[in-house]
C-alpha cells in the first residue's frame, strides 16, 4: 500500500488571506510527479478554475529546490528526484462563498477543492492534513469544523485529519474561527451545528430542535426500517452575513450562508419568511446526503474534475432536492399546510413567468448547465429554464400523477427509496453504481408501477407546462392563476438600482420594452420629463393606466436615446392555492401526501 499524501495548512497571517500550504509525497513518479487542483467543485457545475489562486509554488526534495513545470493552467509536473518529494504554495482565499476559500481575521474556510493539490497515481492512498492554528494571540480562541475523520486531533482542535482517498478529502469542507456550536443526535446519529459570525441573542435550541426534527425525518424516510443514517457523524456549517444565501452539500456535512437576521432569535417564537427559507436551504442540503452525493448520475461515479461531466439527470438530483427540501418542513410540522402552500405558489409563478421555459426543457438545461444556467446573462430569463425550480414541480406532478395512478399505493417516495436501495446505499462502499442516463424513464416506471412516458416526453423531454391545475384538486389543494382584475400597467422589464441609476437588468420577450427598442443595460432617465429614481420607475408608473403611451428617455452606454413605449398590464399569472375543506376524500389523499395527522 502507498504511503499517506501528507498536506499542512495553515497561515501566517490572515489578513493576507493567504494560506500556506504543503503536499509531500515520500515516493514521487520516477519520471517526474504530476499534481494538479480541480477546475470545478461537486454540487456547482460549472468551471471554476481554481489553479488561478494558486500563488508561489516551490518544489523541494532532501533540502535541494526541485525545479516544477507548469503543463496547464491547474497542471505541474515536478523534476525527477531521488527521495520524499514537498511541493510548498500559497492559496489566495478572498471569495466570501461556499464554493471555494475564505480568510480573514474573522475566520477561514476551505474546500479541498481550492487548496489541496492532487498527487496523480496516488489518488486512491491515504491522504491526512495537519490543520495549524495562526499565529497570534487574536487565533487563541479558534477552533476546527470539519466532519473530516481526526487523525491526532481532538474533535474541535487543530491537528491531524485523515482521509481515504483525495475524493473523500476534498469532500468536506473546513471552518476555522470563534463560532457558535451545538449538538444533538438524530436516530443515534451525532449532528453538530455550527454558525460563524455575529448573531445576538442565537436560538441555538430551537435551531437544534428544528433541525432534529428534518433530519430525523429525511433518515427515517430513506431507512424506515433500520433507521440509520449514512454517515455516523454530519456538520451543519454556517456563515452568519448582513445579506446573503447559498448552500453546497458534501456527504457528511454541509457549507451554508444565511442572513443573520434569517436566524431564529431568544424570545421571539414568530416563525419567519426568513427563517423557512433557512430552514428550507438545510433540509435540501441534507437530503442531497442521500440524492447526488450517493444517489448519482452514472458520469459522476467517479467525477473527472478536470473538465466538465455532462448529465441530462440533474432535473432528478437537484429538483427532486428542491421539492422535498419544504415538503419535508410541512411534513415534520416545522410549518403548516398554509405556508408550504404558499411557498409552492410562489415557486410556480416563479416558473412561470419565465418565457425561456418554453424553449428549453429541464433535460436540456441539466446538460448545459455548464455554459447557460451557472453562467447567467441578462436574457436568461428569455432562453432559459431552472432545472431546479421546474424539476421540483417535475418532481410535484409526477409524485400526483403515481399517486393517482396507483390509487395511493405508490409515489415519488417509493422511487426516491427505490434509487437508495439500488444506486447509494452501498456506494463509497463499491457496491452501487451511479444512476444510468437513458434508463431512468423504465426505472422509475419499474419502482412506481405507473406508466410515466407521456408525463416523460412532455414535461421533461419537452416544454410544457406541468398540468398542476388538473392534478392538485384531487388532493384538496384549489389552484387559481386568475389574472388580477386592476392589473398594474407594466414596463416588461426588471429594473435594478446601479448606484444612482435605475438600470434594466433583464428586458422581457415580448414586452413594451423590447417593443420599444430598450435594451437590458439601458439606464434609464426620465419618463414623460420625470426623473426616474435609482428604486426604479413604479412609482411614475402608478399614475398611468393600461394602454397609456409614455416617452422614455435612457442612456445606453454614454449616448441618451428617446423611446416611445405603450405600457401593457402585466399577464404573467399570479398563482395561488389554498386546502381545500372538503370532500373528505380529497383532505384524506391531501394529508396522505404531505403526511399529516387527520
Amino acid at each position: 500500500m502507498a504511503n499517506p499524501i501528507r498536506y499542512t495548512i495553515s497561515s501566517s497571517d490572515p489578513a493576507s488571506h493567504m494560506y500556506d500550504v504543503t503536499v509531500t509525497v515520500d515516493k514521487p513518479a520516477a519520471d517526474g510527479q504530476v499534481f494538479s487542483l480541480p477546475a470545478w467543485i461537486p454540487g456547482s457545475y460549472m468551471i471554476r478554475e481554481f489553479g488561478k489562486n494558486i500563488v508561489q509554488l516551490r518544489g523541494e526534495s532532501g533540502g535541494r529546490k526541485v525545479a516544477v513545470k507548469k503543463l496547464d493552467k491547474h497542471t505541474w509536473q515536478a523534476a525527477p528526484c531521488g527521495g520524499a518529494l514537498t511541493l510548498s504554495y500559497q492559496v489566495y482565499a478572498w471569495d466570501l462563498s461556499v464554493r471555494t476559500a475564505h480568510l480573514d481575521q474573522t475566520h477561514g474556510f476551505f474546500n479541498g477543492t481550492s487548496v489541496f493539490l492532487a498527487a496523480h497515481g496516488f489518488e486512491g492512498a491515504q491522504h491526512v492534513v495537519d490543520i495549524g492554528r495562526p499565529q497570534g494571540e487574536a487565533f487563541k480562541r479558534w477552533r476546527v469544523a470539519t466532519s473530516l475523520p481526526e487523525l491526532k486531533a481532538r474533535r474541535y482542535g487543530f491537528g491531524s485529519y485523515a482521509a481515504k482517498d483525495y475524493d473523500e478529502l476534498i469532500d468536506h469542507p473546513v471552518e476555522i474561527g470563534d463560532f457558535a456550536l451545538a449538538s444533538f443526535k438524530a436516530h443515534g446519529a451525532q449532528h453538530d451545528v455550527v454558525i460563524t459570525g455575529r448573531v445576538p441573542n442565537l436560538d441555538m435550541a430551537r435551531l437544534c430542535d428544528d433541525l432534529k426534527k428534518i433530519c430525523e425525518a429525511q433518515i427515517a424516510f430513506f431507512e424506515p426500517k433500520k433507521k440509520r443514517a449514512p454517515m455516523q457523524r454530519y456538520v451543519f456549517m454556517t456563515l452568519a452575513v448582513g445579506d446573503g444565501y447559498g448552500g453546497l452539500e458534501h456527504r457528511a456535512s454541509t457549507a451554508l450562508i444565511c442572513s443573520r437576521a434569517d436566524l431564529p432569535v431568544k424570545g421571539k417564537p414568530e416563525q419567519t419568511d426568513g427563517y423557512r427559507t433557512y430552514l428550507g436551504l438545510c433540509s435540501h442540503e441534507y437530503f442531497h446526503t442521500w440524492n447526488v452525493k450517493r444517489i448519482k448520475p452514472a458520469v459522476f461515479a467517479p467525477y473527472d474534475l478536470r473538465q466538465e461531466n455532462y448529465t441530462s439527470l440533474l432535473w432528478l438530483f437537484e429538483g427532486f432536492t428542491s421539492y422535498y427540501d419544504d415538503l419535508f418542513l410541512v411534513r415534520t410540522g416545522v410549518i403548516d399546510t398554509d405556508n408550504y402552500l404558499k411557498l409552492l405558489a410562489k415557486t410556480v409563478t416563479g416558473v412561470l413567468r419565465g418565457s425561456g421555459r418554453k424553449k428549453q426543457s429541464v433535460a436540456e438545461s441539466s446538460f448545459d448547465a455548464w455554459v447557460k444556467y451557472y453562467r447567467q446573462d441578462e436574457n436568461a430569463a428569455n432562453a432559459i429554464v431552472s432545472y431546479y425550480t421546474k424539476g421540483s414541480l417535475v418532481a410535484l406532478g409526477l409524485d400526483l400523477t403515481i399517486r393517482a395512478q396507483t390509487r395511493g399505493r405508490r409515489s415519488l417516495d417509493d422511487v426516491m427509496r427505490g434509487l437508495w436501495e439500488r444506486h447509494g446505499r452501498d456506494f463509497y462502499e463499491g457496491g452501487a453504481q451511479g444512476v444510468p442516463e437513458d434508463g431512468i424513464l423504465a426505472l422509475m416506471e419499474e419502482l412506481s408501477g405507473a406508466d410515466l412516458k407521456r408525463f416523460y416526453e412532455r414535461f421533461i423531454r419537452g416544454t410544457e407546462d406541468l398540468p398542476l391545475g388538473e392534478l392538485l384538486p384531487a388532493f384538496g389543494v384549489s389552484y387559481d392563476d386568475a389574472l388580477p382584475r386592476d392589473a398594474k400597467p407594466w414596463l416588461g422589464a426588471r429594473v435594478s438600482k446601479d448606484g444612482g441609476d435605475a438600470k434594466l437588468a433583464v428586458v422581457h420577450e415580448g414586452g413594451p420594452a423590447m417593443q420599444a427598442g430598450l435594451s437590458a443595460g439601458d439606464k434609464l432617465v426620465a419618463i414623460d420629463g420625470l426623473r426616474v429614481p435609482a428604486s426604479g420607475a413604479d412609482g411614475l408608473l402608478a399614475r398611468y393606466r393600461v394602454n397609456d403611451t409614455v416617452r422614455v428617455h435612457a442612456f445606453r452606454r454614454d449616448e441618451l436615446m428617446e423611446f416611445t413605449l405603450k405600457l401593457k398590464a402585466d399577464v404573467a399569472p399570479q398563482v395561488t392555492l389554498a386546502a381545500l375543506g372538503k370532500p373528505a376524500a380529497m383532505v384524506r389523499q391531501r394529508e396522505s401526501w404531505l403526511k399529516l395527522k387527520a
